[in-house]
C-alpha cells in the first residue's frame, strides 16, 4: 500500500528556518535544481498478499539518451529516488554515493544528489542509466519480533526516480534532461534486493550495453509518470555514505566441505565485492555474521532482522531465518567481479558456497561504508587496553552511521533516541557531527505525534520507550550548541520545542514519569519513574538554558519552575537525608507505589505485579542520578557520593552495573566529584563487566550488553560508547566553557597506570591539542589554543614544587602561581605551549 497523504504535519525547512504548519500536497517540491522534472517509475503493481512480495521483484533500469553537440563548460546531474538509486553516464557508475538518498519520512522530505559529470559526458550522443533499489521505501513485510511490520508504519510503494541534468555551454546555452516519460525502463539483472536480507543477482537476466549510447531500446517500456511521495526536496547538506575503508581478509576457513568462511578481522558495516569463478547456472550463495562457532562456521544469530529466527515468526512469506543473505547466478562460464547495489550488513565473516574452487584472499574485499563526516579528532595513549577500546568504540560508531544513527546495523537498523541520548556527545568528540545531527533532529520533527512519545524517527511503528527517548532531541540540540555554537538551530527548532513541552505537560502533568523504557541492558534493576522523571528534568533544563539564550525571560522563568517542581519531586521519591542508604530500596517502592495509585484502576494490578517481580534497586544508577540533577541538598553530597562508591564496590569485580543511561552520567558524576581514577580503573579492567572484558573476549565492535551473547544481543551497538567522549574529556581534559569553544578547559586526570595521552579536536575555532607525558617525577604537557579562544589549563596534581610555561616559538614564558589549596589554574590565550610540572 502507498501512503501519500497526511494529515497536518509541522514541516521544517533547514535552508530557510521557516516553519510550515498544514498538510503537504502529493508531489509538492521546492527545490528548483530540480524543476521541470518529474517523478517516474515503473507499471508493476504491489502484491496484495505480503507472501507474494517476497517473490522475485526484478529492479526496474532505465535510460535517457541525449544529445550533447558544442563545447561544455559544466554539466550537472541532480538525482534523488523513493528508495535507492545506482546511476551511470555513458557506462561509468557513479559509485561514490552509497544507499542514496539518505532514509527519511518520503512524505516529509527528500534529499537529492549533485554531481559533476561534466568529464563523463562526450560531444555527441550520451547515455544516463539508472537502477532503483527498494531501500526502505519499499521495504519487505517482515514482521520484526513477530509483530512491527515496518510497511504500517513507513510511507512506501514503488521506487520512484527524480533526476535532471543540466548541461552549460560555453556559448553561455543550457540544456536540461529531466525525468519524463521520454525515458524507458527494463528489469535488470537484480532480481530481489533487501535492505536486511541482501540481494540476489542473475547474470543471466544482464541486458548489454544498456548504460551505453546507441543501444536499441525500442522493445523497453515508457516510463509512468508518477505523483511522487510528497515530500518536500532539500539538497542534501550532510555527510553522504561512502567507502571509509577497504578489509582484506586475515584468513579463509573450509567450514563444512565445499562451505568457505572469510575472516576480515574486524566487524564493520557495508558490503562487499569479490571475483568468482564458474559456469554458466552456478548460483554462489553468500551469509554474513558477526561470530562464527567452535567449529568454524559461520554464527549469523546476532544480526538477524527482527529475531526472526523461526518458520511463519516473520509473517506471511518471511524466511524461517532472516539472516543476511545474497546470492549470484552466473550468466555465462569465465570470471565476474561482484559486488552489490543496494543492500548494507554488519559482519565480520563472510561464508560463500557454491564455488567450483577455493576462493583466495586477494580475491576480496570487505568495503566498509559509513557516513562520511570528518574524522580527524583522535585520541591515543600509552594503554594499549585503553587504545583497543577507543578503537572498538570509533569502529563501532561509524558502523552506525548509515544516515541515521542506529542503534544497531544488522538486526533493526533503526534510529533510536536512547542511542542518541546516551552518545551523541561521544559522537561529537570522536567526530564533526554538526551537519549530520542537525539532519538527524529535521527527522525527529517530521515524526512528531501530538499525543504520544515515539522511540526512533524516521518512525518505525515504536512507541514504548517513553519520553526518555523522545526527549533525545533536546539532549542532542545542546550538544550541537555547547560543541558548535549552533545559537541559530535553537532559534529554528524553538518553536517545535515549546510544543514538545506542552505535549510533555499533558502526557505528565505531574512532572512525573512512570512509563516507558528503563535503563536498557542495566544488570540491576533500574525504576523507569527515576529515569524517565530525571529525563524530563533534564529537557526542562535545556528549555531554561535555550530561552535565556533567546532572551525569553517569561519561558526562562517557567521552566526553571517546571525544574524546581521535578526536582523536588524527586528528592520526595527518593532522598529523605538517608546517609546510611538504608532506606533506599523501601524508598524506591514507596515511590514506585504512590505513581502506580495516579494510575487508571484497570492497570493497577498489572503495575503491582510488575513492580513485585523486580529485583533489587540498581544503586549505582540511583545515586548517580540524583547527584547529576543536583537533587541532593550539598551537605549530604559527600555521603551521597560515598554511597555511590559503596555500591560499585560491591558490584561484580567492582565494575559499573549500569545500562544504556546509567553508564553516561556515572562517568560524568564521579569524575566530577573527584573519583575519575575510579573509573579508570574500571576501564582498565578485562574483568567482568566492563570494555575490557568485550576487549578480552574478542570483541572488535562494542556489544549490546556487557554479557557476551551469540544469538540475541547485536555485536555492534553504540550505546556503552559514552566511556569514549570521557577520555576526550577527562584523560585529555578538554571541556568547553562557553558555546563553540571559545572558552575551554584542558583539566586532564593523571590515572598511576596511565604514562602518556596524545588527543586532539577540531573545534569551531581550530584545533586543540591536549597531549600529555610523564618523564619520572615530571609532568610535560603540551597544548594548542586555537585562534580566537581561551583555553583555562587546570593542572590535575595538588601542591607541585614547580611549574614552568613555555610558548612554543616565542620567548614568551612565566611560572604561574599555585592557590592556597595546592591546585593551579591559569589561562592560556592562543598557541602552542610547553607545560612542565614537578
Amino acid at each position: 500500500m502507498t501512503h501519500l497523504s497526511k494529515v497536518k504535519r509541522i514541516l521544517f525547512l533547514p535552508v530557510t528556518g521557516i516553519f510550515l504548519l498544514g498538510s503537504m500536497m502529493a508531489g509538492a517540491q521546492t527545490a528548483t535544481d530540480l524543476e521541470n522534472a518529474i517523478w517516474i517509475g515503473d507499471a508493476r503493481v504491489q502484491p496484495v498478499l505480503d507472501s507474494l512480495m517476497y517473490e522475485d521483484d526484478p529492479a526496474p533500469i532505465f535510460r535517457k539518451e541525449f544529445i550533447a553537440d558544442k563545447t561544455i563548460q559544466s554539466a550537472t546531474l541532480f538525482i534523488t529516488a523513493a528508495g535507492y538509486y545506482s546511476a551511470t553516464v555513458n557506462g561509468k557508475i557513479l559509485e561514490k554515493n552509497y544507499c542514496d538518498p539518505a532514509w527519511t519520512d518520503f512524505s516529509e522530505r527528500i534529499y537529492y544528489a549533485e554531481y559533476d559529470i561534466k568529464d563523463n559526458l562526450l560531444k555527441g550522443k550520451n547515455c544516463i542509466s539508472v537502477t532503483l533499489g527498494n531501500g526502505f521505501y519499499n521495504p519487505l513485510p517482515l514482521r520484526f519480533w513477530g509483530v512491527y511490520n515496518l510497511r504500517d508504519a513507513l510511507v512506501t510503494g514503488r521506487p520512484m526516480l527524480l533526476a535532471k541534468i543540466k548541461v552549460v555551454y560555453t556559448n553561455g546555452k543550457t540544456a536540461e534532461i529531466v525525468t519524463n516519460k521520454s525515458w524507458k525502463y527494463a528489469y535488470g539483472p537484480v532480481i530481489r534486493n533487501n535492505v536486511y536480507l541482501g540481494e540476489v543477482y542473475d547474470a543471466r537476466k544482464e541486458i548489454k550495453g544498456n548504460t551505453l549510447p546507441g543501444f536499441n531500446d525500442t522493445q523497453w517500456k515508457v516510463a509512468v509518470e508518477k505523483a511522487g511521495p510528497g515530500g518536500q526536496l532539500q539538497k542534501t547538506f550532510f555527510p553522504h555514505i561512502q567507502v571509509i575503508d577497504v578489509k582484506k581478509p586475515v584468513k579463509i576457513v573450509e567450514a563444512p566441505k565445499g562451505v568457505y568462511v572469510a575472516d576480515m578481522g574486524v566487524n564493520f558495516t557495508g558490503t562487499f565485492k569479490i571475483k568468482l569463478y564458474g559456469r554458466a547456472g552456478d548460483t554462489i550463495r553468500f551469509r554474513f555474521g558477526e561470530r562464527i562457532y567452535d567449529n568454524n562456521t559461520l554464527n549469523p544469530m546476532t544480526a538477524v532482522a527482527g529475531q526472526i529466527k523461526k518458520k511463519g515468526g516473520g509473517g506471511p512469506g518471511a524466511p524461517a531465518l532472516a539472516d543476511q543473505e545474497g546470492m549470484y547466478i552466473f550468466g555465462k562460464s569465465g570470471e565476474v567481479e561482484y559486488s552489490p547495489l543496494f543492500s548494507y550488513r554488519v559482519y565480520r565473516y563472510m561464508e560463500i558456497s557454491g564455488l567450483r574452487h577455493p576462493p583466495l584472499k586477494s580475491d576480496m574485499e570487505g568495503i566498509a561504508l559509513s557516513a562520511n563526516v570528518d574524522r580527524k579528532n583522535s585520541f591515543s595513549s600509552s594503554n594499549d587496553l585503553i587504545n583497543s577500546i577507543q578503537q572498538m568504540i570509533s569502529r563501532t560508531f561509524l558502523s552506525n552511521l548509515m544516515s541515521i544513527q542506529s542503534d544497531c546495523p544488522g538486526r533493526e537498523k533503526f534510529p533510536y533516541g536512547g542511542d542518541i541520548k546516551a552518545t551523541s556527545d561521544a559522537f561529537v568528540y570522536n567526530f564533526n557531527m554538526h551537519s549530520f545531527y542537525k539532519k538527524v533532529l529535521y527527522d525527529w520533527v517530521d515524526a512528531y505525534q501530538d499525543t504520544v512519545f515515539i522511540d526512533a524517527a524516521p518512525y518505525v511503528g515504536l512507541k514504548y520507550c517513553g519520553l526518555n527517548y523522545e526527549s533525545a532531541i533536546f539532549d542532542l540540540q545542546q550538544n550541537l550548541f555547547q560543541y558548535y555554537g549552533d545559537t541559530a538551530l535553537i532559534r529554528e527548532l524553538y518553536d517545535f520545542d515549546l510544543k514538545w513541552m506542552d505535549k510533555a505537560a499533558r502526557i505528565h502533568p505531574s512532572g512525573i514519569v512512570g512509563k516507558g523504557l528503563g535503563d536498557h541492558e542495566s544488570l540491576v534493576d533500574v525504576p523507569v519513574l527515576l529515569l524517565g522523571t530525571a529525563a524530563y528534568l533534564k529537557t526542562a533544563q535545556i528549555m531554561k538554558e535555550f530561552s535565556a539564550v533567546l532572551n525569553n525571560p517569561e519561558n526562562e522563568k517557567r521552566f526553571a519552575a517546571l525544574e524546581e517542581k521535578i526536582r523536588n519531586s524527586l528528592r520526595d521519591m527518593y532522598w529523605r537525608g538517608d546517609t546510611s542508604g538504608k532506606m533506599a530500596d523501601q524508598q524506591s517502592r514507596e515511590a514506585s507505589m504512590a505513581y502506580i495509585n495516579t494510575l487508571p484502576e484497570k492497570e493497577q494490578a498489572a503495575a503491582i505485579t510488575k513492580l513485585n517481580t523486580k529485583g533489587a534497586l540498581n544503586k549505582q544508577t540511583l545515586y548517580t542520578l540524583l547527584l547529576y540533577c543536583g537533587v541532593i541538598p550539598e551537605k549530604d553530597q559527600p555521603a551521597a557520593v560515598e554511597l555511590l562508591l559503596k555500591a560499585i564496590d560491591e558490584a561484580p569485580a567492582g565494575h559499573l552495573t549500569t545500562g544504556i543511561f546509567g553508564t553516561k552520567y556515572i562517568l560524568e558524576v564521579l569524575s566530577e566529584y573527584g573519583h575519575a581514577d575510579k573509573v579508570f580503573d574500571i576501564v582498565n579492567s578485562t574483568e567482568f563487566p566492563g570494555w575490557g572484558f568485550m576487549i578480552k573476549n574478542g570483541a572488535t565492535t562494542q556489544w549490546e550488553t556487557w554479557k557476551e551473547s551469540d544469538n540475541i544481543f547485536s555485536n555492534c551497538h553504540p550505546m556503552f560508547g559514552s566511556v569514549s567522549g570521557w577520555f576526550y574529556k577527562w584523560l585529555a581534559g578538554i571541556r568547553p566553557v562557553t558555546p563553540g569553544f571559545k572558552k575551554f578547559v584542558i583539566a586532564p586526570v593523571l590515572p598511576a597506570h596511565l604514562s602518556q595521552v596524545k588527543c586532539s579536536y577540531e573545534s569551531p575555532q581550530g584545533t586543540i591539542v591536549a597531549n600529555w607525558d610523564k618523564k619520572g617525577t615530571e609532568s610535560i604537557f603540551t597544548v594548542t589554543v586555537p585562534a580566537g579562544s581561551v583555553a583555562t589549563f587546570q593542572l590535575p596534581t595538588k601542591n607541585p614544587r614547580k611549574i614552568s610555561v613555555k610558548k612554543v616559538n616565542t620567548n614568551t614564558a612565566f611560572s604561574p602561581e599555585v592557590h592556597a589549596d595546592g591546585t593551579c589554574a591559569f589561562d592560556l590565550a592562543t598557541g602552542s605551549y610547553l607545560i612542565t610540572a614537578e
